[in-house]
């Protein structure tokens, strides 16, 4: 990794689900499950049907979410609030991780799909409250999730970042698309990956990519 392509970057932007902790601690295998619940309930279809339209909306419109805005007129709070209400015991803290992040220069923030409450819940359970200097979630952005632009370019103005000084850490690499047109520096957070043109950098490991261009 060339450390200097990052010296210039004052902004690092982290996505949170599967980027700020591991996937092997499956936390978002529970939202999932929540998700398909409230489906069933909300749109009174069976379970197959329902984890069809979760998965489908996703793929189709970044989040289900936002599908289910689209398709169903669904109010957004409501569903954020049941569909994060899960247990964050299975996070553990990362002292390391919380130090490297610290040790970036400039302003972090995290930009996330989900809303802010629960990216401050799914921080504390990993020790990070206090790294970032701002949360962003999806009410930040008007509801609209990643990869739309207008996302992107919602938050990136509310925060006041300039793209090309800056570098986003995220899980979907859908995700990286934009900021890569805006001129961020694109880092593919992973245990698997496809080489892309607007992926800059993969790594599997996130703590571990941040201790090469913190490292003294």
């Amino acid at each position: 990794m060339d450390r200097s392509r990052f010296s210039d970057v004052d902004t690092w932007v982290f996505d949170l689900d599967n980027t700020l902790y591991p996937p092997r601690m499956r936390l978002f295998d529970q939202i999932e499950e929540r998700m398909t619940a409230w489906v069933m309930r909300e749109l009174g279809v069976d379970h197959a049907q329902a984890n069809h339209l979760r998965g489908h909306y996703w793929q189709l419109y970044g989040t289900t979410l936002a599908g289910l805005m689209r398709e169903h007129a669904v109010d957004p709070n409501g569903y954020l609030s049941d569909v994060h209400n899960i247990d964050f015991s299975v996070l553990e803290p990362d002292p390391q991780l919380a130090d490297r992040i610290a040790a970036l220069p400039g302003r972090r923030i995290v930009f996330t799909n989900g809303d802010a409450p629960y990216a401050r819940n799914v921080l504390a359970a990993r020790g990070l409250t206090g790294v970032f200097d701002a949360v962003y979630g999806v009410e930040h952005a008007g509801f609209r999730p990643k990869p739309e632009a207008a996302a992107f370019e919602t938050v990136f103005a509310l925060d006041g970042l300039t793209p090309t000084r800056a570098a986003m850490f995220e899980d979907d690499a859908r995700n990286l698309a934009v900021p890569h047109a805006m001129g961020l520096r694109t880092i593919h957070i992973a245990p698997l990956h496809e080489p892309a043109p607007h992926i800059h950098y993969h790594s599997e490991d996130l703590s571990e990519f941040l201790g090469h261009l913190t490292q003294s």
